[in-house]
Parts: structure tokens; C-alpha cells; sequence
């Protein structure tokens, strides 16, 4: 997968999202199980996973309830078609943002001489890119981020819920194992994996905070420190 390019991954996860639900024959039906599923996206959010149910989805759309089970036979297929299009809306956000970056860092490294002082200044630059990233998740995301850490809860008890966790894992995960190739990682995806596991640490760390999130120099620190790690040896 790291062969198709950081965008290609996160493209490729978004066009194998396979929907379990009775599919909308028309425009109109298309619209009302869109309204389901974003209804239940909010309940989950604001109630947590356990918290929807065919009824309260009914309400929270507006829709009679029958509609909901008209589309959802029973509560599994709901919850794996809400995380089902979670992910793949957040597969295409993130198809553009690698582009985007992945291109940035290629003229960056066009530009690198190779010296101890210049990989320094690289290390530097990456660190803050991550921790803007991760800052723009927890301010602009947030509630998406809410939702991905119940589905992750949840996907523990539930093995269709956890097929799609892993696959959204593998979109920053294959993602960053792509850029770090670019960077001249030595062992990219092994890499790949820590940072993974370090932005994760500090989203979910964001979120438990609320209004006193982890300050943003010490979350610059942690990533300048590892970034240096990695290009050092590289």
C-alpha cells in the first residue's frame, strides 16, 4: 500500500468502505438514511455508542421510526454504517492533506544539502508541521475525534466495527510510513508506528483535557525531540 503514495492509501481506503444497510433506491431515500446517519453520528458523539438506538436515531433525524428500521435491521448495521462513512469521509479529508504535503516535503528535501545542520532545521520543521496537525484535529475535528475514540472502544466487542478501525489506521499509518520514506527514514515503517502512536497519545490526551489541553510547546518538545531521533539516523 505504501507503493501507491500517501494519498493513494488514504483514496484506496475510502473506495473499499463497504455499507451493510439496505441501500436508498432513489435521491429522496438517499437523503432520509444520510439524515440517519448523521443523526446517529451526533448521538454518538454527544451520548457515546451505547446510546444509540433505533429510537432515540429516529428523533435525533426527525424521521419516523420506521424508517430506521426500514434501512438498519438492527443496531450493529447502524453503528458499522456510521463508522463506515466516518471513515470514509475522513479517508478523502485525508487524500488531500497528504497531496498537499506529501508534495510539500519532496520540495523541501529537493532543497537539502544533506548536512548534520540542515536535517536539524528539517527535524525542526516537521515537528511542526505534526503539531499543527495535531492542534487542527483537536480544534477543528473535535467531534470527530470524539466519535473515532467511541468506535475504537466499541470495536473491541465488535469485529465488523474492528475491520474498519484497522483500516482507518491504516490511513495515518501507511500515510506517515510514505513520508517518512521521503525523509530518509532507515526503518520508516517501525517509525511510522511511534509517531502514529505519539499524534494518537495526544489527540486522545486533548480531548480528555477539554479546556486545559496539553500546551502546545510541550507537545512541540516530544515530537522536535523524536523527529530528531529519527533523522539523526537516518
Amino acid at each position: 500500500m505504501a507503493q501507491q503514495g500517501a494519498a493513494g492509501v488514504a483514496t484506496a481506503v475510502a473506495e473499499s468502505v463497504q455499507y451493510q444497510g439496505r441501500k436508498a433506491s432513489r435521491q429522496g431515500s438517499e437523503q432520509r438514511r444520510q439524515e440517519i446517519l448523521d443523526a446517529a453520528m451526533r448521538i454518538v458523539v454527544r451520548d457515546g455508542v451505547r446510546g444509540v438506538r433505533h429510537r432515540a436515531v429516529a428523533a435525533e433525524a426527525g424521521v419516523p421510526l420506521s424508517a430506521t428500521t426500514y434501512y438498519f435491521k438492527d443496531i450493529e448495521d447502524l453503528l458499522t454504517d456510521t463508522f463506515a462513512q466516518y471513515v470514509e469521509r475522513s479517508a478523502a479529508y485525508m487524500a488531500k492533506l497528504w497531496a498537499t504535503t506529501e508534495d510539500l516535503l519532496r520540495k523541501t528535501m529537493a532543497r537539502n544539502d544533506g548536512s548534520p545542520a540542515a536535517r536539524a532545521a528539517l527535524a525542526d520543521d516537521i515537528a511542526r508541521m505534526t503539531a499543527d496537525y495535531v492542534h487542527r484535529q483537536l480544534v477543528t475535528r473535535r467531534e470527530y475525534l470524539m466519535a473515532e475514540q467511541a468506535f475504537r472502544q466499541e470495536a473491541l466487542l465488535s469485529p465488523r466495527l474492528a475491520e474498519l478501525v484497522r483500516s482507518h489506521q491504516q490511513i495515518l499509518l501507511q500515510g506517515t510510513c510514505q513520508l517518512l520514506e521521503v525523509l530518509g527514514s532507515r526503518e520508516p515503517h517501525q517509525d511510522a508506528k511511534v509517531l502514529t502512536a505519539i499524534i494518537g497519545r495526544m489527540e486522545y490526551q486533548g480531548l480528555l483535557d477539554g479546556d486545559a489541553p496539553m500546551a502546545d510547546d510541550d507537545m512541540l518538545a516530544i515530537l522536535n525531540r523524536y523527529m530528531h531521533l529519527v533523522l539523526a539516523s537516518a
